[in-house]
């Protein structure tokens, strides 16, 4: 089996391509590692396989477009808030059946695009608070949060006991918290 040279490139190196020389290849080869992931969540939402697939490629697109606006830290979460977001909308837009005194009412409740921007504000400043994090915080966070290790595992990869791990995490959420209410105070 012949290996790809690409196959073993970081997301982070794939993007850094990608933002280096502008080619969407970079980014074809990154997304298709999370169609799996994309498929599922469509489904974990909207319970509908064509529907599920019809998510894999709307969020493609929207990230083809989404991409090259971004310095993106965390491709697969991102992706990842990208899709979930997408779902919710589709939920949102689907006709509710409301029943009072023998008339049926069909209503759609039109998403913002509003909603949509201020959940990408939101994602980019706690990308940047997380950044701003000394470096055990940062680690422990991206572990247990973004990577969904459980506080053993976390303390089994950084080296640090499970107390430490708690405190980092426990002091990181703070700090993170505190970090977003400044940037919100500088708006």
């Amino acid at each position: 089996m012949k290996v790809l040279p690409h196959a073993n490139l970081s997301d982070q190196e794939l993007l850094e391509h990608f933002y280096h020389d502008g080619n969407n290849d970079w980014l074809g080869i990154l997304l298709q590692r999370y169609t799996l992931m994309l498929f599922g969540v469509g489904m974990k939402y909207l319970k509908n396989e064509d529907e599920a697939k019809d998510v894999v490629q709307q969020v493609f697109l929207k990230s083809l477009h989404e991409i090259p606006k971004y310095r993106i830290t965390y491709f697969k979460s991102w992706l990842y808030t990208l899709a979930k977001n997408h779902c919710l909308m589709q939920l949102r837009v689907k006709p509710t059946l409301s029943v009072s005194e023998n008339h049926y009412t069909v209503t759609f409740d039109e998403p913002k695009e509003s909603d949509y921007f201020d959940q990408q504000h939101k994602l980019e400043k706690m990308q940047i608070a997380i950044g701003e994090l000394n470096e055990e915080q940062r680690y422990c966070i991206t572990l247990f949060y973004l990577k969904k290790k459980s506080y053993k595992e976390v303390s089994e990869i950084t080296g640090f006991n499970i107390q430490q791990v708690k405190s980092f995490i426990q002091n990181g959420k703070r700090n993170l918290k505190i970090k977003i209410q400044n940037m919100d105070g500088d708006e």
